[in-house]
């Protein structure tokens, strides 16, 4: 075999520690790459994106029960949430528990519901909700106009996400979320007015109060599970022309205006391809030899 010399003709101890590093067995070196992408999972749960499991029909058509989205958890740190958009938020006292699967009772159980919360594939809390953002700090909501929810003074045009629409002929109780009528309201400073897609069903901030933006867990952008359901979830464009609180109208929005969320999604598949890569090389580098 050749080894490996220095221009003066001696071995160098340093590229023959590299050489002898190189040569983990792959027992060895797989759980050391279980460990790097667990513990990526676990930072990027933490600080950039989210699954979440949606448990009830309040968002049907859109999401179905079973559906797993992912939820962009940094995008609301360099801007407010935007009319139209899905967001995952925990209620405040006046929201109503979602019902809470029941906690595993055996040693398996609760280890994977741990693991699961740390990845973040588990069920949602009690009081996780999601919605779509209908009026942001300072819009005037309210219901109806010929049957239309109204934004500063425009009624919104819903029939491509909303499914199920409550009675309109039901004289509005602020107790509960079963007539399509609530009187205007507008929304207080550092909150949102949220509403389900699946409004006969939806307990929201027309019986329930507007939610505080500090509040909110991030935008839910993508359904990721089932495969058969794999899509984005766009602003609609009924949100495009809204006018602004107390101004004149403003121009077309963007459909999405959200570019950060397809930026935060490419971070983790290239932080994994990354290690693979190196993983890769690794081994290749074990399968070279010098022969004399």
């Amino acid at each position: 075999m050749v080894q490996m010399l220095d221009e003066d003709g001696t071995v160098d101890p340093w590229r023959r520690r590299r050489r002898i590093r190189r040569q983990m067995p792959l027992w060895q070196e797989l759980p050391l790459l279980l460990v790097v992408a667990f513990c990526l999972a676990v930072l990027i749960r933490t600080f950039l994106l989210q699954a979440f499991f949606i448990p009830s029909g309040s968002m049907e058509n859109t999401l179905l029960i079973g559906d797993r989205v992912l939820v962009n958890k940094v995008v609301y740190d360099v801007r407010d949430p935007v009319r139209g958009e899905v967001v995952v938020f925990r209620g405040t006292d006046r929201w109503v528990a979602q019902e809470a699967p029941a906690p595993p009772t055996n040693f398996a159980g609760k280890v994977g519901r741990t693991l699961g919360d740390l990845v973040g594939i588990s069920r949602p809390g009690e009081k996780d909700f999601i919605k779509r953002v209908i009026g942001v700090p300072g819009d005037r909501v309210w219901c109806c106009d010929k049957g239309r929810v109204v934004v500063n003074g425009v009624p919104l045009e819903e029939q491509g996400y909303v499914s199920e629409d409550s009675p309109v002929d039901l004289p509005p109780n602020p107790k509960e979320c079963r007539s399509r009528q609530f009187t205007e309201i507008v929304v207080p400073p550092g909150q949102i007015f949220v509403m389900g897609d699946h409004r006969l069903v939806s307990q929201d901030a027309r019986c329930q109060g507007p939610v505080p933006i500090d509040n909110v867990v991030g935008r839910a952008f993508m359904i990721v599970w089932p495969s058969q359901r794999w899509t984005t979830l766009p602003v609609p464009e009924t949100f495009g022309d809204l006018p602004q609180p107390n101004a004149a109208p403003a121009g077309p929005a963007p459909v999405d205006p959200d570019p950060v969320g397809g930026v935060v999604l490419i971070l983790p598949v290239a932080a994994a391809l990354s290690v693979l890569a190196r993983s890769g090389r690794l081994r290749h580098g074990r399968g070279r030899r010098l022969h004399p």
